[in-house]
């Protein structure tokens, strides 16, 4: 099964990775944990494939420009003239540099040392228990939700969420579990933490792609193209499907499902690994 999975094209590998990168981006699951074992899986290793999981990302970044366009452009007409307007740009900067700032000075060191299977796999598990542990409070009213909207946020609201981001820097903990828990742990409407996330993503994703494609500027080439794009192409198609459903699922639903999805898959993957069933590659 295994060798048949190495075996597949380039683009269908791309294909897969772009959707797995789409479904997991925005839910509380790590979608760079879910690349690194999928591409584990396909045999799809090496700076260039490593540097490809970061770049198709921007697919899903763009998913959330498309859904939020009409909040956006309002932003951006505004900047110069409506508080609204940049208070909440104002606070995406600001959630924004913690994660910025950390991942310049260790991403080399991360990258070397966790972007393994085995240590996602650890980091699914606890970011499972991690988000029962909030829900948990949240049922019990530990944990009242007092910014019902994200115009209602602060600048320490903003950097609060920000500081919780940066804890994605670990690969398997999740950018959006991090900023949508932590957000719900600093006294956010569920909503409020989600959407938040979504807009938060914009930045960051933009700037994990460009200083991976910098950084590994002369792996590429225009062979490379049609890889790129078919990745992109499909992380946009379900992300923009993902980001719909999920809005409407936090409207009737906790996050405790995707919890038990994160430990159970982290102790499958530690199983496989320990009996020798999958040989994760590193």
């Amino acid at each position: 099964m295994i060798e048949l999975l190495y075996a597949l094209p380039l683009l269908v590998k791309a294909a897969i990775l772009g959707i797995v990168e789409g479904l997991t981006e925005f839910l509380p699951i790590s979608s760079t944990g879910h690349l690194i074992l999928t591409a584990s899986l396909l045999g799809f290793a090496g700076d260039k494939e490593k540097m490809f999981n970061v770049a198709i990302q921007t697919g899903a970044m763009f998913a959330v420009i498309w859904y939020y366009r009409q909040r956006i452009a309002d932003t951006v007409a505004g900047i110069f003239s409506e508080r609204r307007a940049q208070r909440f740009a104002a606070n995406v900067l600001i959630a924004f540099l913690p994660a910025a700032i950390l991942g310049l000075a260790f991403a080399g060191l991360i990258k070397e040392a966790l972007f393994r299977p085995v240590p996602v796999a650890v980091a699914f598990i606890v970011g499972g228990l991690i988000i029962l542990w909030v829900e948990a409070r949240q049922r019990r009213g530990l944990a009242a939700a007092r910014v019902q909207e994200v115009d209602s946020m602060t600048a320490a609201d903003a950097l609060r969420l920000g500081i919780a981001q940066a804890f994605a820097l670990i690969p398997g903990t999740s950018r959006s579990g991090a900023t949508i828990i932590g957000g719900m742990l600093f006294g956010l409407s569920r909503r409020a933490a989600t959407e938040f996330s979504f807009f938060l993503a914009i930045p960051t994703l933009i700037g994990a792609g460009v200083y991976d494609a910098w950084n590994y500027r002369d792996l590429l080439s225009m062979q490379d193209v049609p890889m790129f794009a078919v990745g992109l192409g499909f992380a946009f198609v379900s992300a923009l499907a993902c980001v719909h459903w999920l809005i409407r699922w936090i409207a009737t639903h906790d996050f405790k499902v995707f919890a038990w999805y994160r430990i159970a898959f982290g102790l499958l993957v530690l199983l496989t690994a320990w009996t020798g069933v999958v040989d994760w590659v590193a």
